[in-house]
């Protein structure tokens, strides 16, 4: 690909990455990205020959950008494990409540099923850094089977949240109180 080419290509998912930002994962038509794009309808297709593809080089921008955040905040690593551990699970909640199209868009089980971009690669290091910090808070447990479970838990907190259930049935205003309820009940309860 040459230059334009790579410019293109990149502008086409820059167009879709503002527009899931403003508009949800469901206004991420191939029509419509060309046409903020300033290009054919057909355009796309030349960089991206599936629909799904595009889909994907969105979303792996979501996970970039997630995984720039934990790595900002959670830092160098001299932080108590179950501090960074508190920090990575804030971090993530804040940006799925901050990024509800993007963060729907990352999670969709058939962009990381179809191998795409090498997707699920992507979101993999993200999991392995929970799985570390789960093994050094509970080095007595199958840390990836722990984190498991705690990341299944923080995505049930951002959706529940997104959706203001959690809100409604435990008439919370804040969601930090329940991410140290997940904490607790998954590493143990924290000094």
């Amino acid at each position: 690909m040459d230059e334009s080419e790579t410019g293109l290509r990149t502008r086409l998912v820059d167009v879709g990455v503002e527009l899931v930002a403003r508009e949800g994962a469901q206004a991420l038509t191939l029509r419509e990205i060309a046409r903020r794009a300033g290009v054919s309808h057909g355009a796309p297709r030349r960089y991206f020959p599936t629909h799904l593809e595009l889909l994907s080089a969105i979303a792996r921008r979501g996970f970039a950008q997630l995984g720039e955040r934990v790595t900002a905040a959670v830092g160098d690593d001299t932080a108590p494990p179950r501090e960074q551990l508190a920090t990575l699970a804030d971090v993530y909640l804040r940006f799925a409540l901050d990024n509800p199209g993007m963060y729907e868009l990352m999670f969709r089980h058939d962009l990381l099923e179809s191998g795409h971009l090498r997707l699920r690669d992507t979101s993999l290091p993200l999991f392995g850094r929970l799985v570390e910090l789960v093994g050094r808070v509970r080095p007595d447990v199958d840390a990836r089977l722990v984190a498991g479970a705690l990341w299944a838990n923080l995505h049930g907190i951002a959706q529940l949240w997104a959706w203001g259930s959690l809100q409604l049935a435990t008439g919370a205003d804040d969601f930090v109180p329940l991410l140290q309820s997940a904490l607790d009940a998954h590493l143990g309860a924290g000094a």
